[in-house]
């Protein structure tokens, strides 16, 4: 701040409302005269009229990286609330308290100041031409962001300390991009984030070019939190939770395990990787009794199987897993991949299985154009889910798969492979998903190495194969 901030503080404090005012534990000051002010409501909070400690950020850095210390020190210091106010004021009463007051009530985790926005988009209607243009773009952004915000770029904004505790923003924007991407992390988290009135702040006035960077940014970091949502990209905006879902659409690999299980006879079944249970669920409903295997149990699981074995199968398979005898089938869908000696795994199930049992997996392609096409031009990254899922410890081809199965022991029997998860990314329905997804289709068989999203095969000892005919794909 420039010189006399202090007394420009005590000025601020002064128009604070009495209820708020005894509990500013602390005034952080930015070195271009914007504040935070941070209200707590723990132990911590300053007794009767003692003055809040005054702490002075240097600006090293862009306005997020400022930022970025002031979170960190409210959270280590244990606060309650961090109000963020641009310039020193004097503020119209009601600011604060409105910013506050949504905290308090627990009705959000953090809240924002809409400022007020002409038609035109911007505050004034005597504003350049250049400049009504530029709010009036990022006003037709912000109605693209996906929620009921009218105002996310606003600066004047409250939040609460743990929620922020919670998002990984140290990995935010150094620059003023960094108050957008706090805003799409909560969301994308499910944190509440909600608007009040902000009397008296002025609306921005952008110049084009400063909008057009804006919403430049802008665009990608929502098409960067709508992809995390379905699970890909790091997540740093937003994330899926542990559960994987049930893959029902039509050629999928959880469509073609049920496929191929509904049409044999009943017997047992050892799910491995069983997440919260529900392709055991739809095992079950085939007659077959389903011993599932995870790290944890998740909720709902012990519902869906009949017998649950809690396992990190990185280790091999628990002991005492065959205590009720061997299995007729082992499905290991999408695990193979999570487990740093996928061999020893496999020759530990084909030792639980009965003489003829048969083995059902599901890998991700590593030759598919997606990770080629990253890998290429040097953007190789983990993902939450899909082929480069951040659990996956092994990759696999066509052929890497099948030499996998054979040096441990198996037989393939019957092999698919399956197209993009269209389901996942909503892209399925209508005239162009349906078009998209025949194409894709048509790439698959045409170009499996490339093109195949999975690969499914059945497997089953020598001795099956003697004795009768594998069923037909």
């Amino acid at each position: 701040m420039a010189d006399g901030a202090p007394a420009s503080v005590a000025r601020l404090l002064d128009g604070v409302p009495e209820r708020l005012r005894t509990r500013v534990a602390e005034v952080f000051l930015r070195g271009d005269g914007d504040l935070g002010v941070t209200p707590t409501t723990s132990g911590a909070s300053p007794a009767g009229n003692h003055p809040p400690t005054l702490v002075h950020l240097t600006r090293q850095g862009g306005d997020g990286d400022v930022q970025k210390v002031a979170y960190r020190l409210a959270i280590e210091h244990g606060l309650d609330i961090m109000v963020v106010l641009r310039g020193v004021g004097p503020y119209l009463p009601g600011l604060l308290e409105g910013l506050v007051a949504p905290l308090e009530r627990g009705e959000g985790d953090a809240v924002i100041g809409s400022r007020r926005r002409s038609r035109s988009g911007s505050g004034s209607g005597g504003a350049p031409p250049g400049r009504r243009i530029g709010g009036r773009i990022l006003t037709e952004l912000d109605r693209g962001l996906g929620t009921q915000l009218r105002d996310p770029h606003s600066g004047w904004r409250a939040y609460s300390v743990p929620a922020l505790a919670s998002i990984p923003f140290e990995g935010n924007a150094a620059d003023g991009h960094f108050d957008l991407q706090v805003i799409l992390q909560l969301i994308g988290t499910g944190r509440r984030v909600v608007e009040v009135a902000a009397p008296g702040v002025p609306d921005e006035s952008l110049r084009v070019t400063d909008a057009l960077r804006r919403a430049r940014d802008t665009s990608l970091d929502i098409l960067r939190l709508r992809l995390a949502r379905i699970g890909y990209l790091s997540g740093h905006l937003g994330g899926v939770g542990d559960e994987y879902r049930l893959k029902q659409a039509e050629n999928s690999s959880h469509s073609i395990v049920l496929h191929w299980l509904e049409r044999m006879p009943s017997g047992r079944v050892l799910d491995l990787g069983c997440s919260s249970g529900l392709l055991a669920e739809r095992v079950r409903a085939f007659g077959h009794r389903v011993t599932g295997v995870d790290m944890h149990p998740l909720p709902g699981v012990t519902e869906r199987v009949d017998r649950f074995l809690e396992a990190d199968l990185d280790r091999g398979l628990p002991l005492g897993i065959d205590d009720e005898g061997p299995y007729d089938v082992v499905v290991a869908a999408d695990v193979l991949e999570h487990v740093r000696d996928p061999e020893r795994l496999l020759k530990e199930v084909r030792s639980v299985l009965v003489p003829g049992g048969t083995l059902i997996a599901s890998v991700p392609n590593f030759g598919h154009w997606y990770p080629r096409v990253r890998t290429a031009v040097g953007l190789f990254d983990y993902d939450q889910r899909g082929i480069l899922d951040r659990g996956h410890v092994r990759f696999f081809t066509r052929r890497g798969l099948f030499d996998l199965v054979r040096r441990s022991g198996f037989t393939i029997t019957g092999q698919r492979a399956t197209g993009l998860p269209f389901e996942v990314l909503s892209a399925g329905d209508g005239r162009v998903g349906h078009g998209l997804r025949a194409a894709d289709q048509l790439a698959v068989g045409a170009w499996p190495t490339l093109f195949a999203y999975q690969f499914v095969i059945r497997c089953e000892t020598p001795a099956a194969i003697s004795r009768a005919p594998a069923p037909a794909g």
